[in-house]
């Protein structure tokens, strides 16, 4: 049975490490200040939403209010160590793109077998980035308040062995509005696993999903984006619809691109992971921060995965 694996250079998720210890910073709060902050926006109709939701469009506020939201932004982006405020995204689309499988990433029957479609960027003409986030090892309280407090929606994909120490930490998360996934019980190979293992992991942490945090999700990732046939079968035996993966991973001090011109696209879905300065030179703040000056710096919002599903 073929496998599809990833070819990440020298990826051990546990012991990602940073290749420099030079941080960025950003350009300090003079950039903020600037006229050009007046107003972050991803399209024509975009509007603020809840954290981490998307959600409709509200409707303008002419009075104070938009002023002071928008001056609690441009405060947070210089506490956090930003160049811009980060851009607002549009609305949910009303109509949801269709999914496929990546061309060269499907498996088998993936079609008449209806099988989660494995897939690195959402078809979408908006201006949007998907950020998403692995395993659970780091449970750094000040990246929760920097995502809320900037209004960052992301899409955390758990593993038990990791998270089962601190469920509260993502429950936390998860009240603030961001959706918690599947990424199986144990973090392993998957393909070198019979189909019953497979299950086991998938359809195992579907049930702690469900006990922990309320809910079964129906969208899964592969540990370290391998998977075969079975992988597939079993991934929707336990409820699951769709198996995204990564077009770009963000580190604490570089990027990595899969495709070879290096650059983002409109849809595509960013990794990074659960890290801290035990695995890292830096914090889940410093990755962040490194993500959001990128995105914003090339005019990209940063979206809810699950709206555009």
């Amino acid at each position: 049975m073929r496998a599809v694996v990833q070819n990440d250079k020298n990826r051990t998720q546990a012991r990602t490490r940073s290749r420099s210890r030079s941080l960025a910073r950003g350009c300090g709060a003079a950039v903020l200040a600037s006229v050009a902050l007046l107003s972050g926006c991803a399209g024509p109709d975009s509007g603020r939403s809840a954290p981490g939701q998307g959600g409709p469009a509200q409707a303008r506020d002419h009075g104070g209010g938009q002023a002071a939201e928008h001056a609690r932004l441009v405060a947070a982006a210089r506490r956090w160590g930003l160049e811009q405020v980060p851009l607002t995204p549009p609305p949910p689309p009303a109509v949801k793109p269709k999914i496929t499988a990546r061309a060269g990433f499907e498996v088998d029957h993936q079609d008449d077998w209806d099988l989660p479609p494995v897939f690195t960027t959402v078809p979408t003409r908006q201006k949007v980035v998907f950020l998403t986030i692995d395993d659970g090892a780091e449970k750094d309280p000040k990246f929760l308040a920097m995502m809320r407090d900037l209004k960052i929606p992301y899409t955390a994909f758990l593993s038990n062995y990791l998270v089962k120490d601190d469920y509260a930490y993502f429950r936390k998360m998860q009240s603030h509005g961001n959706t918690l996934n599947n990424h199986t019980l144990h973090h392993p190979y998957l393909p070198g696993l019979t189909y019953e293992e497979q299950k086991d992991e998938i359809c195992g942490m579907q049930s702690v999903m469900k006990s922990q945090f309320g809910k079964a999700p129906t969208v899964f990732r592969p540990p370290y984006g391998n998977y075969n046939q079975d992988t597939l079968v079993a991934a929707k035996a336990c409820g699951i619809k769709y198996a995204p993966i990564w077009n770009e991973e963000v580190f604490v001090d570089h990027w990595e691109y899969r495709e070879d011109d290096r650059r983002l696209r409109r849809g595509d879905i960013v990794l990074t992971h659960f890290r801290g300065r035990d695995d890292w030179d830096g914090t889940m703040v410093d990755d962040m921060r490194r993500f959001l000056n990128k995105v914003t710096r090339e005019g990209y919002a940063v979206a809810r995965l699950e709206d555009y599903l």
